[in-house]
Formats: structure tokens, sequence, C-alpha cells
């Protein structure tokens, strides 16, 4: 602070006492913090929870493909197997080439 306002605060103190000038300085204090946070800091945060909630969403859909071709090669492996069973019940010999896809 300048020599000036520091004259001023010790004249203003000096008038109105030190309680009451400490409790306006932390008013003042509580109104730039919540100022700050509801202009800067609020807007980012529901920014960033839209964002959230995207990459949430796109999370559960790769999860579901996932289960999806998961069923899609069980399902294929069990085909196969029935298939080399059905080959050599019936005295078939069994290709080993064949993908049974």
């Amino acid at each position: 602070m300048e020599a000036i306002n520091l004259a001023q605060l010790s004249e203003v103190i000096s008038k109105y006492g030190f309680p009451i000038v400490s409790s306006v300085l932390l008013l003042y204090l509580v109104y730039y913090i919540w100022k700050y946070i509801t202009e800067n800091i609020t807007p980012t945060l529901i920014e960033s929870n839209v964002t959230l909630v995207a990459l949430i969403d796109r999370i559960r859909m790769l999860d579901n493909d996932i289960i999806r071709l998961q069923q899609k090669l069980d399902t294929v492996i069990v085909l196969r197997d029935i298939e080399e069973i059905r080959e050599s019940a019936h005295g078939k010999p069994i290709n080993k080439d064949k993908t049974g896809i």
C-alpha cells in the first residue's frame, strides 16, 4: 500500500475502531471470493461436468460393444466346436484350415 492509503486507513481505524474496520475488510474479502467463484469457477465446473458426462456415455457404449463382440466370439467358438464334433462323428477328416465362420 502507498503511504496515503496507510494514512487514510489509520484515520478510518481511529475514527470507527479496529473491530468495525476489520469486519468491513473481512466482508469485502468474502464478497471478492464469492464473486470470483461464481464468475470463474462455476462456469468451468459446469463445462467440465458436461464433458465428464459425455465421456462416461462413450465408455458405456464401448463397454456394450465389447460385450456384444465377446458374445459373438463365444458363439463362433461354440459353433466351431459343434462342427468339429459333427465331422468327427461322421468319420470325415477335420480340416483345420476352415475358420467355421
